[in-house]
């Protein structure tokens, strides 16, 4: 077969097939494209191999000796999806065996390419391997196995409460899958937060494209090289690229779009999604204060600050903005994380394996132009060629200084003194509303205050991050800080449909027509259901009272239960609003006790 190997894809391909009575073809391809394979198979139809993507169009008349196939305006995106979508439409993915089978490739994939993941992460980041272990494949492959362990019972109907009409019918939501969801991975995780989401969608039963961050280049390259060696390639495809490839991507049909980065780009997302209706799963950031109250452990505090803020070089979406303290104890918190510094990354954290780099020079100067106008109490060195910039503290900040005006998403901490809580929560609600608000404190009810009156994606009292790692608790924003949430059971539902299901029987149409007339015909007046119900009741008692006095049971037993009798006739009587709209009237009650 001829082979046609040329760089991108034009807005055309013509193919022309001669077919002699042998089978044997002459193909002419005009694209710019890596390698195209094309074949005609004995059903009739022609494939075409592009990289790992197989489009297969069906032929029409292919006993005529010339065909000329004409694919306009396909680019490898849409191709892509294509493919994704006609693999889901098969119903591979439904069978619980199926994903669960998927699932532990993944697992697997993680396993036996760990030291491939480190490197990269390594060239990207300059994380160390513990650092990746420890922030990207341990909490991925504790996700995996939750998903493996509760898949079965995530996936099963789940009945609900019944109502008097569908008291004898089976009623229940069944989770199934969305489709095909678009997955967006960012750079500053770009293993953790980019496969998370693929669990979820693996396990909730749909296919997914997916997109790792252009910014981290060589974790990219791996995920589109490797992964699909361990997942089905059609159901699973990466694509790599960077801006023109992802808006490629997003003008494409998904049935969900799961979006990790950055506010600007979240509303571009959200507006390519809103085109063809899909919802979106926006998880953003923010910038998440930290309030110290002066009356807490500040050697405690300052400690778990200074790992949750400089773990990633300050590279963390959850990861302290900012500090909010009182002026009487800046002084000791700047001192005492200065002391965490100096024992967490030694004297000089340039040398210091764990610490690592700013991911590029672009976001390196962004970095050291917020810095100016502030006080830089702590750190402030910078080596550009090495993106290299040390933990930094700033002082005296307010909320008008330049680095007060974005998400830092890097190693520098502003420290803004506020009188006490009541101006700390002011601050926090003049602004949008963060991914997660820290306080730390002695004091339970402070930060219950705090809880009450604010609002955010999370809030953590006296530790930093590890909200992060609970798979219980669901991880997303709020408002400008993101929509939607994921991590366990809410990464399932999030990524799946939850189907109401009410399954009536064919029969007993009598009832149902009494139940019509009773229902439709007339106004239903619920309180009155409920003391016809109670009356139903009482005649039983009244039965039983009956029995008693036959039985000729003592007197103090039968006048206990012709009290409990006549209380409860009036309960059922005299629980409306005026003696109208009773039950009984007076007269008749009046009678039913004579007869007691």
């Amino acid at each position: 077969m001829p082979l046609a190997t040329k760089q991108g894809w034009t807005s055309r391909m013509n193919a022309l097939i001669q077919r002699p009575d042998s089978f044997s073809f002459t193909v002419h391809i005009t694209a710019n494209f890596s390698l195209i394979h094309v074949s005609v198979c004995q059903n009739k139809s022609l494939r075409l191999h592009i990289c790992t993507i197989t489009l297969q169009v069906t032929l029409v008349g292919l006993s005529l000796a010339t065909f000329r196939i004409v694919l306009a305006s396909m680019s490898r995106e849409q191709l892509v999806v294509q493919l994704a979508r006609r693999s889901f439409q098969t119903g591979k993915t439904k069978p619980l065996e199926y994903r669960i089978h998927q699932l532990k490739s993944l697992l697997r994939f993680i396993s036996e390419r760990r030291k491939d993941i480190a490197d990269a992460v390594k060239r990207d980041l300059g994380k160390s391997e513990n650092g990746t272990e420890l922030f990207e494949t341990l909490g991925l492959e504790g996700e995996i196995k939750l998903a493996i362990e509760k898949l079965a019972e995530w996936a099963a109907p789940r009945p609900v409460e019944q109502n008097l009409l569908t008291i004898l019918d089976e009623v229940y939501v069944q989770p199934e899958p969305l489709g095909v969801v678009l997955i967006i991975g960012a750079w500053n995780y770009p293993w953790a937060v980019t496969l998370q989401p693929l669990v979820g969608a693996i396990a909730a039963g749909n296919a997914a494209v997916i997109k790792p961050s252009e910014v981290s280049a060589h974790s990219a390259k791996v995920m589109e090289e490797l992964l699909p060696q361990y997942l089905d390639k059609d159901l699973y495809p990466v694509v790599t690229g960077g801006v023109s490839e992802t808006q490629e991507l997003l003008k494409q049909r998904f049935d969900h779009i799961f979006y990790t980065g950055n506010c600007t780009v979240g509303k571009l997302v959200m507006e390519a999604a809103a085109r063809h209706l899909t919802p979106v799963t926006l998880e953003l950031g923010g910038k998440s204060p930290c309030y110290i109250d002066k009356n807490c452990d500040i050697n405690v505090a300052c400690r778990r600050i200074t790992w949750g803020k400089f773990v990633n070089c300050g590279q963390t979406c959850i990861a302290p903005d900012f500090i909010l303290c009182e002026p009487c104890i800046q002084s000791q918190v700047v001192e005492e994380i200065q002391k965490c510094i100096k024992e967490f990354y030694t004297d000089n954290p340039e040398t210091f394996e764990d610490y690592g780099r700013i991911i590029n020079q672009r976001h390196f100067k962004r970095l050291m132009a917020l810095m100016e106008g502030s006080t830089v109490a702590v750190g402030g060195d910078s080596d550009e060629s090495h993106c290299y910039i040390a933990p930094t503290v700033l002082k005296d900040v307010t909320g008008e200084s330049k680095v007060m005006k974005e998400e830092i998403f890097g190693p520098l901490l502003p420290i803004i003194t506020v009188s006490g809580i009541d101006e700390a929560i002011q601050f926090i609600n003049e602004r949008e509303k963060p991914l997660v608000i820290y306080i730390f404190s002695n004091d339970n009810k402070l930060i219950k205050r705090v809880i009450a009156e604010t609002s955010s994606g999370a809030l953590l009292a006296n530790d930093c991050l590890v909200h992060f790692t609970v798979s219980a608790l669901p991880f997303g924003g709020v408002g400008n800080s993101g929509m939607g949430c994921y991590h366990g059971r809410h990464s399932f539902d999030q990524l799946s449909h939850l189907r109401s299901c009410l399954i009536k029987q064919l029969k007993m149409e009598g009832v149902n027509s009494i139940w019509a007339r009773f229902l439709l015909l007339k106004q239903v007046n619920v309180s009155r259901l409920r003391r016809m119900a109670l009356l139903a009741t009482l005649a039983g008692l009244a039965a039983f009272v009956a029995q008693v006095k036959e039985l000729k049971y003592t007197n103090t037993v039968q006048r206990g239960m012709q009290g409990f009798v006549l209380i409860l006739l009036h309960a059922c009587n005299f629980r409306g609003s005026s003696p109208a709209k009773n039950y009984f009237t007076w007269n008749e009650l009046q009678r039913l006790e004579t007869k007691f």
